[in-house]
């Protein structure tokens, strides 16, 4: 079996994920790749420290080009905020490593093709991260779409909601400040985790109607002061597209301030046969509408149905660590060869399309109209 050996640059939340998650890699069941963290590197000495219990780790560095220099590091997975993926994304690619970026790769539209055109002048594997597709409602969503029971598609719906905005005293970080988040705000934050399901499906939004709102607009700076917040804290587009029966409306949904929300991903597409829905509001739970006489939407109990095998018993539940090891199974077994008819990380592509949505959605918002999405 081989071994790839992975570096991480950004050693805090998401970082020890990807730790954690290799540290279960024996899971897997009959998985074709092992995997090998043996590089991190932090700004700050004291999150490295976390890293020092994993035995494979070799290198825990605070300079990021130290860890590109090492020649058996493969791929590399960067946790940064966003006004910093265009650089630390190009030098991991001309360093000739392979690349697991996060949302939303790139500040803006044109960092996001930038780091795409490098990738692909490289031929480096590269892919963007987005979790909660992988969970088992999620993918049994994608089968009845793509089953085509649903019959004729009338509507889409998708979303993911936060409470994380909900207390104004809460004290400002990098995600509420454009500099450092981008213009696109909590689009960017959250919005590639809703667009993955529909552009995976050929759904492309044609045109947006945008309403983006900012509603708290400043916090505790930290040291005794107040910041401004300048960043979006929830977004609805209004978007359509075109299927093979005609226009299907597409409403999207990106919130921080959404009341009683912590992590709450969703997804509902309507159709004149069937509909399907699923929320990790209710992670277990997927509804199944069948035309019939009455309306009825029916629930079933989901176990531990993913796309790559586990040791977990099929009786119990999925939960977020469960769906990102999904994730990144789905990209080392793609970069192998061997990811066969099963659910894909998301593309560069599709990582520039939805920075399209986002950039057509912000001059929806100037002009209170609706806009076309360019894709050129």
């Amino acid at each position: 079996m081989k071994t790839v050996n992975v570096g991480i640059i950004g050693g805090g939340l998401m970082g020890k994920e990807v730790a954690s998650a290799f540290g279960r890699w024996f899971a897997l069941n009959d998985f074709p790749v092992s995997v090998r963290l043996k590089a991190v590197c932090d700004l700050n000495p004291q999150a490295l420290d976390w890293y020092r219990q994993i035995d494979s780790v070799e290198l825990l560095t605070t300079d990021y080009r130290e860890l590109l220099k090492q020649e058996d590091i493969e791929v590399v997975y960067v946790a940064l905020p966003h006004h910093l993926h265009l650089e630390y994304y190009l030098d991991v690619l001309r360093a000739g490593k392979d690349l697991l970026a996060e949302k939303p790769f790139g500040i803006d539209l044109d960092a996001a093709v930038r780091i795409r055109d490098e990738a692909k002048a490289l031929g480096r594997f590269v892919r963007c991260s987005s979790e909660m597709p992988f969970l088992p409602g999620a993918q049994r969503v994608i089968s009845e779409i793509k089953s085509g029971r649903l019959g004729t598609i009338l509507d889409i719906r998708a979303g993911f909601l936060h409470s994380s905005d909900m207390d104004p005293e809460k004290p400002i970080n990098w995600k509420r400040q454009s500099k450092f988040c981008g213009e696109i705000g909590v689009m960017g934050d959250l919005g590639m985790h809703v667009m993955h399901i529909p552009l995976r499906l050929g759904w492309v939004p044609e045109n947006v109607f945008s309403r983006l709102q900012v509603i708290v607009t400043e916090r505790p700076d930290g040291k005794g002061g107040r910041a401004v917040c300048d960043t979006w804290n929830n977004a609805t587009l209004m978007t359509t597209l075109t299927t093979a029966s005609g226009k299907v409306p597409m409403q999207l949904e990106m919130k921080r301030l959404a009341p009683g929300e912590t992590n709450t991903w969703f997804i509902e597409v309507n159709g004149t046969e069937g509909g399907v829905k699923y929320s990790t509001k209710d992670t277990k739970a997927l509804w199944l509408y069948e035309r019939r006489k009455e309306q009825v939407w029916m629930r079933t109990d989901l176990g531990f149905q993913v796309p790559f095998p586990t040791v977990t018993g099929g009786i119990f539940e999925a939960g977020f660590p469960d769906c990102f090891m999904q994730m990144l199974a789905a990209y080392f077994a793609e970069r192998a060869g061997a990811l066969g008819d099963r659910f894909a990380c998301v593309k560069p592509d599709e990582a520039v399309n939805s920075h399209r949505l986002f950039h057509a959605a912000l001059q929806s918002h100037v002009t209170d109209s609706l806009v076309k999405v360019d894709y050129p």
